[in-house]
């Protein structure tokens, strides 16, 4: 799925210590909880979601007491890091802190297992107890557990996941959820094992001064125009490039554009494949590269966050609400994003980046409560609403988007050091509508177990072609097909 989510997370963290940042709607870190929103928007939010959760509040505490007696009295969580954790302690009903990795509901001890993603320890820390998780001792079960997209394929294919239907969520449960999201933690047999709270649509993210200088215009509809397809993007490359600007920082911020858009999955039966689309970007990349239209850096890396600034002169990057909020310095006054400075449209094609799901571990003791944790934070209009509206997590949930769509968000400035919510960074325009929309276009049919190993060295070795340590896409792609069966032996390459 990406240059992993854990960099992101990592980055965000760092950027959290030195600024007070919140933390990402991609997947956050342990000292991101805080929220950017307007305080009057939290206070309507409030008001909105008062009633319902008072109603939730008592369902739950019938769910726990219900499942007292037949059920676990521990419930175990495995997860990477501590977002799920602050979204459950802000907006379960009847969720108590204990202290920084136990929590209560009802009469059931929550424990938060968190182990880092980094040198994939966290899989492998699921590897060892999934299969086994049958057998544990009551107190030691894992009973849910987190999952990204890159790896999902891995366990919703094995035994160690429940059907969710098993835990009696059925298709109108979840009938307002994206399809794309059901669609990644799918198995092969058409099996839903897992739900996001997330739909994290992405799009494309451009600087308005530069935009009103080159294009004429900074309204969305007319820099969509200049951005409306490949062709058309790399034209409008050339006339930024002529006015001293690059069209974005790398070429490295648009490949999970080309790569949520194949038309075929990384491994068929047990054989590589490039797609065309994926092809396209390696061409498009390097002419942009080649032309000094973009760089090469790394994303994440100092010189692609560069153009958070107006000194960076890069024209858009490609990211979904979180990266808004969270990633591009918005409690900088003297950032883009801190002058209100960036704009949002769909861009040449629909894409996501990041999201979180949840899956119950085969074997549970907890199945009650574990369901009314999955659908109360995945399918609850007024929890949902509220994680947007106080974490800026772009929610798995049509009505929700669809009535913030039609809502006129204050757009909140920076100010005493605290960053300014998504509407004012967007210079006052609501991203939402645009948001959904691209959610509905999200396609993750062709997702393979694969994913995350193939990206990563697909792009690895195409950076050595971009900076010339390379003659050939024949010579990177060589370097490719030498690294991915020696981290996969089982496949084989075209």
């Amino acid at each position: 799925m990406r240059h992993s989510m854990k960099r992101m997370l990592s980055v965000a963290t760092s950027i959290a210590m030195v600024s007070s940042l919140a933390a990402c709607g991609g997947s956050s870190s342990s000292s991101t909880t805080a929220a950017p929103a307007a305080e009057t928007t939290k206070a309507a939010a409030a008001e909105t979601t008062a009633a319902p959760a008072e109603t939730t509040a008592a369902a739950t505490e019938a769910a726990t007491e219900a499942a007292g007696g037949d059920e676990g009295k521990v419930l175990n969580i495995e997860c990477w890091n501590t977002e799920f954790q602050s979204r459950l302690t802000d907006h379960y009903p009847g969720y108590e802190k204990v202290d920084d990795t136990t929590g209560k509901i009802g009469d059931v001890t929550v424990n938060w297992h968190i182990t880092p993603s980094d040198d994939n320890a966290y899989q492998n820390n699921l590897d060892e107890k999934l299969p086994a998780n049958g057998d544990a001792a009551a107190d030691d079960k894992v009973d849910l557990f987190l999952m990204e997209a890159d790896y999902a394929k891995k366990y919703v294919n094995a035994d160690v996941t429940m059907n969710v239907k098993d835990l009696d969520i059925t298709d109108d449960d979840i009938k307002d959820q994206y399809q794309y999201t059901k669609d990644i933690v799918t198995d092969g047999s058409g099996v839903l094992k897992g739900l996001s709270w997330q739909a994290c649509s992405a799009g494309l993210i451009y600087n308005r001064a530069i935009a009103k200088e080159v294009l004429g215009s900074d309204d969305p509809e007319k820099v969509q125009e200049a951005v409306k397809d490949w062709d058309t993007f790399n034209a409008t490359a050339k006339t930024l490039a002529d006015k001293g600007y690059k069209i974005t920082s790398t070429v490295n911020d648009t490949y999970r554009v080309y790569s949520n858009n194949v038309s075929k999955p990384w491994v068929d039966g047990t054989t590589v494949q490039v797609d065309d689309n994926i092809k396209k970007w390696v061409d498009d990349s390097k002419a942009l590269a080649d032309a000094k239209e973009t760089g090469v850096a790394d994303l994440w890396s100092d010189d692609w966050s560069k153009g958070f600034y107006p000194e960076g002169k890069v024209f858009c990057y490609f990211g979904p609400a979180w990266l808004i909020n969270f990633s591009m310095h918005g409690d900088d006054l003297k950032s883009v994003a801190g002058q209100g400075g960036w704009g949002f449209v769909v861009g040449p094609q629909s894409f996501y980046w990041g999201g979180t799901w949840i899956a119950a571990a085969t074997g549970t003791d907890n199945p009650t409560l574990v369901k009314d944790i999955m659908l109360k934070m995945t399918t609850d209009p007024a929890i949902l609403k509220d994680i947007a509206v106080k974490d800026a997590d772009c929610v798995n949930n049509k009505s929700v988007l669809a009535e913030l769509a039609g809502e006129t968000i204050d757009p909140v400035a920076a100010e005493d050091g605290k960053a300014g919510n998504i509407t004012f960074i967007l210079g006052g325009q609501n991203p939402y509508q645009v948001l959904a929309d691209g959610a509905e276009k999200v396609d993750m049919s062709n997702i393979s177990d694969y994913d995350q190993g193939c990206n990563e060295e697909f792009q690895s070795a195409m950076k050595g072609y971009f900076d010339g340590n390379y003659k050939s896409y024949d010579d990177a792609l060589a370097a490719f097909n030498k690294a991915i069966v020696e981290k996969y032996p089982e496949l084989t390459t075209g």
